[in-house]
C-alpha cells in the first residue's frame, strides 16, 4: 500500500511538472517595436546614388526627417523648398543614396556652367535640328537615350529614281536638353507636358560630335527613343564577348559598368534601302550607262568599250562609241 501510494504521488508530480514545462515552451507573444521618432525637420535626401552630371527627376529625391543637431544651413528644408523646382537640375558633386542634398551640389538651368556640369568627363554637347515627326512627337525628354537615324537619297548616273536609304549611324546618345529646356515640365494635373521642339542637344565624344556635324550635311536626321532595358542587354553581350573587361574590385566594377552603360556608340550601323519597304524602289545605286561617259571637261564616267568618236558641238565635246546612232 505504501509503495502504491508513493507511485501515485510520483506520477502526479511528474504530470504537473510536464504540464508546467509545456506551458513555458509556448510561443512568446509578439512585442510591438517602438520606433524612436526623429526630433528634427524634414530635409531633402537622395533616393539612389547620383553621380556627377545626373539630370534629376522627381524620383531621385525625397524628404526625410533628420536630427536637428545635424541639420546644416546648406540642406534643403521641406517648408522652404519646392521639390518641383529642382527637377531638371544637374548634380555637380557625387551624392550617395540616403545622403542629404546640399544647395552647392546642384546646378540649376540658367546658372553659369550648367551645361558643362551636365557633361561627363571628356564629353561634348552637340545640338541637332529635328522636326516634330523625327523627334518622336515630343516624347523625348532630357535624360533619355536615343539613336540617331540618317535618311538620304543617293543619286546615280543611270535612269530611274535615286536610291532611298535610312541607317542608324549612332546609338545610345544621352539627351541633355530639348530646345533650351533641360527639365521635364509638369502641368497642374501632375503629368509631364508633352511639347514639340526643333532642336535637341546630345552628349557625345569628340569623334562622334564630328560625325554628327557631317551627318547633318548628308541628309535628314531623326531620333529613335531607346528602351531602358536595351542598355543592360547590350552591356551583357559586350561582357560575354570579352570586349568589356570586368574588374575584381567591386567599386571599380560598378564605376566601369556605369560608364559602359551610358557610353555613346558608333560603327556597325544598320540600314534599310527603299527596296526593303517597297517593291517599286531600288536596292542599289543607279549605275552609269555608256552615254554618261565623261568628256574632256566633264566628270569621268564609265569608259566605253571599243573605238569612239569625239563629237564637238560648239564648246561641248561628247564621246560616242562607234556603231551607235
Amino acid at each position: 500500500m505504501i509503495l502504491l501510494v508513493g507511485a501515485l504521488f510520483v506520477a502526479g508530480l511528474t504530470a504537473f511538472m510536464a504540464r508546467s514545462l509545456m506551458q513555458g515552451a509556448s510561443a512568446p507573444k509578439a512585442q510591438a517595436q517602438v520606433v524612436q521618432k526623429v526630433d528634427g525637420p524634414e530635409v531633402l535626401v537622395a533616393t539612389r546614388e547620383l553621380p556627377v552630371g545626373t539630370i534629376l527627376d522627381a524620383t531621385a529625391l525625397k524628404f526625410q526627417p533628420w536630427p536637428k543637431e545635424m541639420v546644416d544651413n546648406a540642406y534643403y528644408i521641406r517648408k522652404d523648398t519646392d521639390l518641383q523646382s529642382l527637377v531638371g537640375t544637374v548634380v555637380r558633386n557625387p551624392i550617395t543614396a540616403g545622403q542629404p542634398v546640399t544647395q552647392g551640389s546642384l546646378v540649376k538651368p540658367g546658372d553659369r556652367g550648367f551645361l558643362a556640369a551636365a557633361l561627363g568627363p571628356g564629353m561634348r554637347a552637340v545640338t541637332v535640328p529635328v522636326s516634330g515627326a523625327s523627334a518622336v512627337a515630343g516624347f523625348v525628354f532630357p535624360g533619355d537615350h536615343v539613336d540617331l537615324v540618317l535618311t538620304q537619297s543617293v543619286p546615280g548616273g543611270g535612269d530611274g529614281p535615286p536610291l532611298k536609304v535610312s541607317e542608324t549611324v549612332l546609338r545610345n546618345l544621352r539627351v541633355l536638353a530639348t530646345d533650351q529646356r533641360t527639365d521635364n515640365k509638369v502641368g497642374d494635373d501632375g503629368k509631364t507636358v508633352v511639347k514639340t521642339y526643333s532642336n535637341v542637344t546630345l552628349e557625345a565624344t569628340p569623334k562622334i560630335a564630328e560625325e554628327i556635324a557631317v551627318a547633318q550635311t548628308v541628309g535628314e536626321l531623326s531620333l529613335s527613343l531607346r528602351s531602358l532595358a536595351d542598355d543592360q542587354s547590350q552591356l551583357e553581350q559586350a561582357i560575354a564577348s570579352g570586349s568589356v573587361n570586368v574588374s575584381d574590385d567591386p567599386k571599380a566594377e560598378k564605376a566601369m559598368l556605369a560608364r559602359a552603360d551610358t557610353a555613346p556608340m558608333d560603327g556597325r550601323t544598320s540600314y534599310v534601302t527603299g527596296a526593303d519597304v517597297s517593291r517599286f524602289q531600288r536596292s542599289t545605286v543607279p549605275g552609269k550607262t555608256s552615254n554618261d561617259a565623261g568628256t574632256d571637261g566633264g566628270a569621268p564616267g564609265l569608259a566605253p568599250v571599243g573605238p569612239v568618236v569625239r563629237v564637238a558641238r560648239g564648246n561641248d565635246v561628247s564621246i560616242v562609241p562607234v556603231g551607235e546612232k
